[in-house]
């Protein structure tokens, strides 16, 4: 719903929508504490708590993105350190209170979390442009820009495939590594705390030396060739590896991938608008490229590799894809910062 959402904020709407998602997100997840049947956590976690993080994602993105030009990458960087974590800090609280509290309460905890950074968050951000209210809700005069559609594209693509791992590697540490359940909860907290580091480092070195494109490139590349050494990986110690590894390049591709979609936009009244509306392709890839990998693995009668190299090469399809949208911009001038 970022198509929305993002349109929402350029018409001066920002607290009308991301208030109402931060509140609706955190009864999403009171109510998933009281569910007990699978159609119930569908729709308080699934349904209700997707709505209202997709109420709050695009028009937060867009909206910082109009305070800063020329630090717009470290600033983005910074803030998407807030998924790292949150990525350390909700599986933690669930391991440590589980046990003590029960499940109810544990998930409640976790709700006035998330209520009370939420009321701190949307008390402090203010749009800053003034609104445009005429305009369509979706800006498809941005498809017939060569460098948008084509980094739309390769979003698409590279996120079909880059959110596997983050799915299974648990699964997987625990069906074909052969590890206790405890080491597999161990692998997702490291692979979201690379995040902090993985969002922060290549954030700085767009900001500084290469610009946020000519950064995104390489941090791609090697996040795709890494997935490929995942089908290699048989052992204790090289999964940890990949598990660091892999955390550590596919966090800078994420924190940097939104600085890049915000500097195709030239206007800035559109920003929320074509922020959204490619946060959205985002979304669809992200949704649907975890099941795909899931059905190929259960084809493959639990083997892994299939997926891994169906994972592999839509992340390299996709990142040529984005190599294309930066030639349509400057051509073959590889030194060119952008």
């Amino acid at each position: 719903i970022g198509m929305f959402t993002g349109r929402a904020l350029d018409a001066g709407y920002f607290h009308w929508v991301v208030v109402p998602g931060m509140l609706l997100s955190a009864l999403g997840i009171f109510l998933t504490s009281i569910c007990s049947v699978y159609w119930q956590f569908f729709l308080a976690q699934g349904l209700m708590n997707g709505i209202g993080n997709g109420c709050q994602f695009a028009p937060s993105i867009s909206l910082v993105t109009t305070y800063f030009a020329r630090n717009r990458s470290a600033a983005l960087a910074v803030m998407a350190c807030g998924s790292a974590i949150g990525g350390l800090l909700y599986p933690t609280i669930m391991r440590q209170l589980l046990p003590q509290l029960g499940f109810q309460w544990t998930v409640r905890v976790m709700g006035f979390i998330m209520l009370a950074v939420g009321a701190c968050y949307t008390s402090l951000l203010r749009p800053r442009l003034p609104p445009r209210k005429s305009g369509p809700l979706f800006e498809l005069g941005a498809f017939r820009e060569a460098p948008y559609t084509l980094y739309a594209i390769g979003l698409f693509l590279f996120c079909l495939g880059v959110y596997f791992a983050f799915y299974y590697i648990s699964a997987y540490a625990i069906n074909v590594i052969g590890v206790p359940y405890s080491t597999s909860v161990n692998l997702i907290l490291i692979m979201n705390g690379m995040g902090l580091p993985g969002r922060l480092i290549p954030g700085y070195i767009a900001n500084t030396y290469l610009g946020p494109y000519n950064t995104l490139i390489p941090w791609a590349f090697i996040t795709s060739l890494l997935m490929f050494c995942w089908a290699a990986v048989k052992t204790k110690a090289s999964l940890y590896a990949f598990t660091i590894l892999y955390g550590f390049f596919s966090a800078g591709f994420q924190g940097l991938f939104p600085v890049v979609m915000a500097n195709l936009t030239k206007d800035q009244s559109k920003l929320g608008t074509r922020n959204g509306m490619g946060l959205s392709v985002v979304g669809v890839a992200s949704l649907t490229g975890p099941p795909i990998a899931g059905a190929l693995i259960q084809t493959g009668g639990g083997d892994y590799v299939t997926a891994q190299m169906w994972a592999g090469t839509m992340m390299v399809v996709g990142t040529l894809t984005i190599v294309a949208g930066r030639i349509c911009i400057t051509g073959w001038k590889i030194k060119e910062r952008l």
